[in-house]
């Protein structure tokens, strides 16, 4: 029986359309079915208009290849401008919001060939009060966030890739949850322009597929890094890369089946080829993880200012007590903040050692039960003020039997290394 094209990773179904095996509209509808099937009870979208994405399929049949993603649709978090359709950032703030220009993420992903589906559900402002997005593997738990709806379309085959942000760990830890690949580059590998602010030295723009070969290839178009498509090629074809692992200090918040399926990774990597690289969390290493917070806190109390002062009635008690928080906070505690990320970036060879890549979780264990919260972003903190790329593999199972996902890590700028790194990894775990 054949897979359903719904089903299919984005890198098939760009050869398939390239090739004329499928034209774009035959594969969106394929999405927008498995929409119409279970968006009511998922609810990733904030915005979604079939008749649109149709009409756009067909435009692209008609007009001459513009790149590598040709033909396929993306589902884009609401917190990233969009031109044609609305863009309300989670808030009811900015209901009916319409930009006039795409952010500069999403106009890459057109000049490539991709048509933007659908607006997916971010929380609020980007922030930590979700939004009605439930997890697709099982509706009465958290899909993660702040980017929810699109881990969850890609997770529920709504879309085969999608945009999101993060600043702590909205990226990652959705991926996590909602059992699909992810990643988080570096710092301003990816621009920024049109995206709400949140934090200037935080917020990078991520991307959600089903397999490390999908994500490089939107990564290529949106770092400008064309030879990055061929990264998990070149990972499977080079020597087994140097592997840590790292539950950082914080291991006692890690559930049993986190750290089990951290030790399983491990041992299959090794059993495959990888080197095992000795990994020790610097004591001073520590800090990142209320720095992160601080920074957070502190900038974002800064940027959502306007909201702030002139619709605090349309804030909600959650984001008004992270606002009153990050202005309560000292400009010297900030500073201090900000240094000790510096330092302990200036030193990560002191954590690397000798590995390419580190493993630690994606998130404490599961997703947890409940749509109230978006999940504790704990083990996301240090690896975002430290700047290092990350990339979500799904593996393993939680007690409840949901997802569970392993970060890979990479040094500050070192993402090519990363990715690639993550495909091999891939691999092998899915073997």
């Amino acid at each position: 029986m054949s897979v359903p094209l719904n089903r299919l990773p984005a890198a098939k179904l760009a050869q398939m359309i390239a090739e004329g095996q499928a034209s774009s509209e035959v594969v969106t509808r394929s999405f927008i079915d498995a929409i119409a099937e279970r968006e009511k009870d998922v609810q990733a979208f904030a915005w979604f208009d079939a008749d649109a994405a149709i009409a756009a399929a067909r435009e692209l049949h008609l007009v001459q290849r513009r790149g590598p993603l040709h033909g396929l649709p993306v589902a884009i978090k609401d917190n990233i401008d969009t031109a044609d359709m609305p863009t309300t950032y989670g808030s009811p703030i900015y209901e009916g919001h319409r930009p006039s220009i795409d952010a500069a993420c999403v106009s890459l992903l057109k000049d490539a060939g991709c048509f933007v589906l659908g607006k997916t559900v971010t929380a609020e402002l980007a922030n930590f009060t979700p939004g009605p997005t439930r997890n697709p593997h099982h509706l009465d738990h958290t899909p993660g966030g702040s980017s929810s709806g699109s881990a969850a379309a890609v997770a529920a085959h709504f879309a085969p890739l999608a945009l999101g942000t993060q600043t702590a760990g909205s990226v990652i830890r959705p991926a996590a949850y909602c059992g699909v690949v992810a990643y988080k580059p570096s710092p301003r590998l990816i621009p920024r322009a049109g995206v709400k602010s949140n934090s200037d030295t935080l917020d990078e723009v991520g991307v959600f597929a089903r397999s490390v070969e999908d994500v490089a290839l939107v990564a290529a178009v949106l770092a400008a890094k064309p030879a990055w498509k061929d990264l998990p090629a070149q990972g499977l074809a080079a020597s087994p890369p140097a592997i840590g692992l790292t539950e950082t200090s914080q291991r006692a918040a890690a559930a049993p089946s986190m750290l089990a399926a951290l030790e399983e990774a491990l041992r299959l990597a090794l059993h495959a080829g990888a080197r095992h690289a000795d990994v020790t969390w610097p004591r001073v290493f520590d800090g990142l993880f209320e720095a992160q917070r601080t920074v957070q806190v502190f900038e974002t109390a800064r940027a959502l200012a306007p909201e702030f002062a002139y619709r605090r009635e349309q804030l909600s008690v959650r984001l008004i007590e992270l606002i009153e928080a990050g202005r309560a906070t000292h400009t010297q505690e900030y500073v201090a903040a900000l240094q000790l990320g510096r330092a302990c970036a200036a030193a990560i060879d002191s954590l690397f050692g000798g590995a390419d890549v580190v493993l630690a979780p994606s998130a404490p264990g599961e997703a947890p039960k409940g749509i109230g919260s978006t999940g504790d972003p704990i083990f996301n903190r240090p690896w975002q003020l430290l700047g290092c790329p990350v990339v979500n593999l799904p593996f393993g199972r939680g007690e409840f039997g949901l997802p569970l996902g392993i970060s890979i890590i990479g040094r500050p700028g070192d993402d090519a290394r990363t990715l690639a790194a993550a495909a091999w990894l891939e691999r092998v775990l899915r073997g």
